[in-house]
């Protein structure tokens, strides 16, 4: 939510960590990498004009914004979500 709110994902990654430090400091059967696994894989989801990843990729492959969103925005999300889904397998496990 943070990473559609923000539209940076350094900035979501790093707002995420704030907030997600201070649960796990009171959870201690939480799987570290497994979260931070997460925290990455949401900061993938659904780039957007305000990420500079977003204008790299439409200048450097010159492309418009409606083709950038059809194009880099729906990969990065279905990204995300694969990996969020990946992560969830992955715990079933660990």
């Amino acid at each position: 939510m943070l990473r559609i709110a923000l539209g940076s994902g350094t900035v979501a990654t790093l707002s995420t960590a704030g907030l997600v430090i201070p649960i796990l400091s009171q959870t201690p059967d939480a799987n570290l990498v497994l979260v931070t696994l997460a925290t990455g894989a949401g900061s993938c989801m659904a780039s957007h004009v305000n990420d500079a990843a977003f204008w790299m990729v439409k200048e450097y492959m010159g492309m418009s914004m409606k083709e950038t969103f059809a194009t880099y925005s729906v990969i990065s999300t279905i990204t995300s979500i694969v990996g969020l889904g990946s992560i969830m397998i992955l715990d079933i496990f660990m």
